[in-house]
């Protein structure tokens, strides 16, 4: 499941700039509802990330029991962080 695919699938659109702030917080709780049931690794990652860039991702000891999943997270924030600094 590509990028654009899971915001189809939490938000009904590939652009959120569309969605009315009600329709953002909704397509939200949906991924967030979604995230805490996700037993995939993958996936969880995937909406975790989704979530951070929407800034409302949990915080990395509730969302990631496996130290390797939490250093990942910390490398996406990083890379992120970077990539909008520069």
């Amino acid at each position: 499941m590509d990028f654009d695919d899971q915001l189809r699938r939490f938000f009904g659109t590939d652009d959120l700039g569309t969605l009315t702030p009600a329709a953002l917080a909704g397509g939200v709780e949906h991924m967030r509802v979604e995230f805490g049931l996700e037993k995939d690794k993958d996936r969880r990652f995937a909406m975790w990330t989704i979530l951070f860039m929407l800034g409302e991702a949990p915080d990395l000891d509730v969302a990631f029991k496996d130290p390797a999943d939490r250093d990942a997270a910390r490398n996406f924030m990083d890379l992120l962080d970077k990539s909008t600094s520069g």
